[in-house]
């Protein structure tokens, strides 16, 4: 495979960028790589600069689950920037689009749009603290929530790779009140809840962790968390950022039949857009400026080409069918999938359309778990793959997507190319 262009062009970002990359998974180094640099996508297939084509698992990190490009997504947003694209005032869309993510997630009751997913978590944390008038905050391990100082313990994503808890830059203080501990362990939660119970503001969980690899709640976790909270009065917030309108039109908390106090949503909302949000009960919001006193801005909140993606892409997944479509195309994939690796000291963890392939491990419940799997056997997995014009999320601490654009036949040449790896 010629990759001489995409090497150059990578010489050259290294000159401008800090390692050639605005997102650092994207360098490829844990995986023994030299970055793609595309010049289009559509529906499954990325084209690199050298012209090679890629059938894409990782969606822009699960965001486009109708598919690069979607041609009524395009219209909308061509349509939106004819007419300015900002404004820095505010704009019909923006109500539009709030009113379609209450529709799918009854619990953000009110709704408030940001540029990212760190923007909105932690926004949605300084909104828990200034609800309760507490200050610790609790996550798990390998739950990664943004790149915020405070949210830097013990993370997953590309925090991984670093082989630290945080990172540099981060004093001490900024994260003394945040405490990390193992996902799925009720006996940790409830010691913390014992000790330090009326200190705690939020807990914060994605619901299911997709960013160390797609891990499952175990049986009765999410509903402890809920109680648990409840009883300290303390605020639960799911992470929904990858979750929200992927595993289903309400996201985990529909799926689980859980009802957070706050939640944040990104990727899928803008339509592959810069777009997120936060929201939840309206007592809580009501805190928010300009009503309250808990302060959070942005020029670029609410981009009317942003939220008119977003509108056209609710508007898509609300229709007939769509996700028992997208279901039933999982549930064809992956048992083949299954059958590939069995015997192979392989795990396939899956939650809906979100996948991920676990390398020399019999279980995986946490990030202790995660953290024994066989990084460099991923790396060659991942450079096969690429190898045979696949293109998977670049680390064995990420998940991996199916969109509606995802053929029968693309699904099966997956399977085959597994199938010639082991």
């Amino acid at each position: 495979m010629n990759r001489e262009k995409s090497v150059a062009a990578y010489k050259e970002a290294v000159q401008y960028i800090p390692g050639g990359v605005n997102s650092p998974v994207r360098a490829l180094r844990s995986v023994g790589e030299s970055p793609l640099f595309i010049r289009r996508a559509k529906a499954t297939r990325l084209t690199d600069v050298d012209g090679n084509r890629f059938t894409d698992f990782c969606l822009s990190w699960g965001v486009f689950i109708l598919g690069h490009a979607h041609p009524q997504v395009n219209r909308a947003a061509r349509q939106a920037i004819a007419n300015g694209t900002s404004y820095g005032i505010p704009s019909l869309q923006e109500t539009e689009l709030a009113k379609l993510v209450n529709r799918h997630i009854p619990s953000m009751q009110k709704v408030r749009f940001v540029n990212s997913g760190t923007e909105a978590v932690m926004s949605a944390i300084r909104l828990a603290r200034g609800f309760t008038r507490r200050t610790l905050i609790v996550k798990f391990d390998g739950c990664y929530h943004g790149h915020a100082d405070h949210l830097l313990v013990s993370a997953g994503s590309g925090v991984a790779g670093l082989g630290e808890s945080s990172s540099a830059g981060v004093p001490s203080g900024f994260v003394a009140c945040t405490i990390s501990i193992p996902f799925n362990d009720r006996e940790a939660v409830g010691r913390l809840f014992r000790e330090k119970g009326e200190q705690i503001a939020a807990v914060i969980v994605e619901p299911v962790p997709a960013n160390m690899g797609v891990v499952l709640p175990h049986d009765g976790f999410l509903q402890y968390l809920r109680d648990i909270t409840a009883q300290h009065n303390s605020l639960l917030i799911f992470d929904e950022v990858i979750t929200g309108f992927r595993l289903s039109g309400g996201g985990a908390q529909k799926t689980f039949r859980i009802t957070p106090d706050l939640t944040t949503v990104g990727k899928i909302v803008g339509g592959g857009f810069p777009a997120a949000a936060f929201g939840g009960r309206n007592d809580i919001m009501a805190l928010l400026a300009p009503d309250g006193a808990v302060y959070q801005a942005g020029t670029l909140s609410g981009n009317p080409v942003a939220m008119s993606a977003g509108i056209e892409t609710l508007r898509i997944l609300s229709e007939e069918g769509f996700y028992e479509n997208l279901e039933a195309r999982a549930n064809a994939f992956f048992p083949a999938l299954q059958d590939v690796i069995r015997g192979k000291d392989i795990l396939l963890n899956r939650a809906g359309s979100m996948f991920t392939l676990f390398f020399k491990a019999d279980k995986i419940h946490s990030f202790e778990d995660v953290k024994k799997t066989d990084r460099e056997y991923f790396a060659r997995f991942f450079r096969f793959m690429l190898a045979h014009n696949f293109y998977i999320s670049p680390s064995q601490f990420e998940a991996n997507f199916l969109s509606v654009a995802h053929t029968e036949k693309e699904l099966e040449r997956f399977t085959k190319a597994v199938k010639m790896f082991f």
